[in-house]
């Protein structure tokens, strides 16, 4: 069985005024994930619990993102959290915070035979 990569969703989020990373992360997974519907694992004759899911989060201070949050956005399948600097920030007009901007990209895998392809459930 092989680990292989099925489908990549990408999304963006922000907190307006808050200085919040992790509720500007978890708004960018939601975007990536909420816009279809991932119904490919039973057509290969899995649970979508199976599904791996490798999450990247982009944001300016990704020491500030909590991981376990951003993974609790997932409704199914197992979540591996990643957070890198990427992003962005934009100082609000009148100094009192920070717009935060994140961007997400969802990767989802399933552990498939090696000659498995779709359409082909083994």
């Amino acid at each position: 069985m092989t680990l292989k990569p099925m489908v990549l969703e990408l999304g963006m989020g922000t907190d307006i005024r808050g200085d919040d990373y992790t509720k500007a992360a978890v708004r960018a997974l939601k975007a990536a994930l909420w816009q279809n519907t991932i119904a490919f694992a039973d057509a290969f004759g899995q649970p979508k619990e199976a599904m791996y899911v490798k999450v990247i989060i982009g944001v300016a201070k990704p020491d500030q993102v909590d991981k376990a949050a951003v993974a609790a956005v997932l409704p199914y399948g197992q979540a591996d959290v990643h957070v890198e600097e990427g992003g962005m920030d934009t100082p609000l007009e009148d100094g009192s915070g920070m717009t935060v901007l994140a961007n997400a990209a969802a990767i989802v895998y399933l552990d498939l035979p090696e000659d498995q392809s779709f359409g082909d459930p083994a």
